[in-house]
C-alpha cells in the first residue's frame, strides 16, 4: 500500500479516474507499470477490471491513501495537511477558526499538536540549521572576497592600453568625460512645464464632456502608444459617443411615432418649449412657498394669465386698504398639499396659506413649544412674521388639534 498519496480534502485537487472520469476519493488505485503520466483508477473501475490501451487488468498496482499517522498516532497524514492549510488560511493563533475549518479536532488539540510538532520540534530546528549551514558553505566556495582598500588594477603608463583608456578612472569605473560629451547640447535650453499649451486645451474642448474625461484619463498612456495611435483611440471613442447619442435620439423619434426629419424638427422645438414651461412652473412653485400674501399672489397670477391670453385683466390688483374677503384658496397642484390632512387643508383654504409655508410655520412652532414646554400667542407672533390674524388662526388650530400646548 502506497502511503504517499494526495492529502488534500478537496476531491478536485486529485486526478480524475481514467475509467469513469470521476474525482478520485481515497483510497484509489495507481498502476505500477503504466506511465508516465500516472494511470489512476477508482475502486469501482478497478474491481470491474477496466483496461485501456496498454493498461491491463493484471498489472501490478499500488493503493493510494493518506489514512496513516506521521507525527502522532492519533493524527493521520490527511489531518496533518488539513491543519497546515487551516493555519495558513486563518492565521497562527486563531485556533478556534482552525478547528472549525478542520471539523475533526478541537481548538485545544489543534494548538497543542501544532506547537509540539511544528514549532517546538527539535528535529525540524536541526534540519533547518543544517540547511542554512549547507547554503552558507556553498556560497562561501563561490563568493569572491572584496576589500575596499584594494587598489584596482591599472595599465602601465607607457603601454598601448594606457593611451586607449586615457581619462579612465579605475576606482570609479568611469571616464572623466563621456564619449560624446555634447550629445545633449541641443536640449539644454528646452523648458518643460506642467501646463499644456492652448492648442491642446482647444482640442480637448471640441469633445463632449464624457470624451473629455476619457481624454484626461488616457493622456498618461500617450507616451506608450504614440501620438497617432492615441489620437485615433480618442477619435474613435468620440465617434462612438456621437453614434450612441444619435441612435438614442432616433429611438426616441421612433417611440413617438415620427417617421421623417421634418416632423422630428417640429418635435424637438415643441419638446424644448415644454421643458422651458416646466422649468418656469417649477421655479414659480418654489417661490410660492415663501410668499406670505397668498391672496395678492393669486390675483397676480390670474391677471398674468389674462394678459398672456390676450384679454384685458378682469381682476384688479389688491390694495392695502378696503380689502374684501377673498374666496377660499384652491390647493390643487400646490406643493406640499399631499402632506396635509383634511383639517389642515381646510385651514389653509380659509386662511389662504400655501401648504409649503404652513408646514414651515407648523414645524417652527412645534420646535419652539418642545424647547419651552409650552407656547404663548405672543411668542408665536414673534416667531413667524406674517399677518397677526393668520398667526392667531394657526396658533388656535394647533392648540385645538393638540400639536402644541399653551405656555
Amino acid at each position: 500500500m502506497d502511503r504517499l498519496g494526495s492529502f488534500s480534502n478537496d476531491p478536485s485537487d486529485k486526478p480524475p479516474c481514467r475509467g469513469c472520469s470521476s474525482y478520485l476519493m481515497e483510497p484509489y488505485i495507481k498502476c505500477a507499470e503504466c506511465g508516465p503520466p500516472p494511470f489512476f483508477l477508482c475502486l469501482q473501475c478497478f474491481t470491474r477490471g477496466f483496461e485501456y490501451k496498454k493498461h491491463q487488468s493484471d498489472h501490478t498496482y499500488e493503493i493510494m491513501t493518506s489514512d496513516f499517522p506521521v507525527l502522532d498516532p492519533s493524527w493521520t497524514a490527511q489531518e496533518e495537511m488539513a491543519l497546515l492549510e487551516a493555519v495558513m488560511d486563518c492565521g497562527f493563533g486563531n485556533w478556534q477558526d482552525v478547528a472549525n475549518q478542520m471539523c475533526t479536532k478541537t481548538k485545544e488539540e489543534c494548538e497543542k499538536h501544532y506547537m509540539k510538532h511544528f514549532i517546538n520540534n527539535p528535529l525540524f530546528a536541526s534540519t533547518l540549521l543544517n540547511l542554512k549551514q549547507a547554503e552558507e558553505a556553498k556560497t562561501a566556495d563561490t563568493a569572491i572576497p572584496f576589500h575596499s582598500t584594494d587598489d584596482p588594477p591599472r595599465p602601465t603608463f607607457d603601454s598601448l592600453l594606457s593611451r586607449d583608456m586615457a581619462g579612465y578612472m579605475p576606482a570609479r569605473a568611469d571616464f572623466i568625460e563621456e564619449f560624446d560629451n555634447y550629445a545633449e547640447w541641443d536640449l539644454r535650453d528646452i523648458d518643460f512645464v506642467e501646463d499644456d499649451s492652448d492648442i491642446l486645451h482647444v482640442m480637448e474642448r471640441r469633445y463632449p464632456k464624457e470624451v473629455q474625461d476619457l481624454y484626461e484619463t488616457m493622456r498618461r498612456f500617450a507616451r506608450i502608444v504614440g501620438p497617432v495611435e492615441h489620437d485615433k483611440f480618442i477619435e474613435s471613442h468620440a465617434l462612438e459617443f456621437e453614434l450612441r447619442r444619435e441612435i438614442k435620439r432616433l429611438q426616441e423619434y421612433r417611440t413617438a411615432g415620427i417617421t421623417n426629419f421634418c416632423s422630428a424638427r417640429t418635435y424637438d422645438h415643441l419638446k424644448k418649449t415644454r421643458e422651458e414651461e416646466r422649468l418656469k412652473r417649477t421655479m414659480l412653485s418654489e417661490v410660492l412657498q415663501y410668499i406670505q400674501d397668498s391672496s395678492a399672489c393669486q390675483q397676480w397670477l390670474r391677471r398674468q394669465a389674462d394678459i398672456d391670453s390676450g384679454l384685458s385683466p378682469s381682476i384688479p390688483m389688491a390694495s392695502n386698504s378696503g380689502r374684501r374677503s377673498a374666496p377660499p384658496l384652491n390647493l390643487t397642484g400646490l406643493p406640499g398639499t399631499e402632506k396635509l390632512n383634511e383639517k389642515e387643508k381646510e385651514l389653509c383654504q380659509m386662511v389662504r396659506l400655501v401648504p409649503g409655508a404652513y408646514l414651515e410655520y407648523k414645524s417652527a412652532l412645534l420646535n419652539e413649544c418642545n424647547k419651552q414646554g409650552g407656547l404663548r400667542l405672543a411668542q408665536a407672533r414673534a416667531l413667524i412674521k406674517i399677518d397677526v390674524n393668520k398667526t392667531r388662526k394657526i396658533y388656535d388650530f394647533l392648540i385645538r388639534e393638540g400639536y402644541i400646548t399653551k405656555g
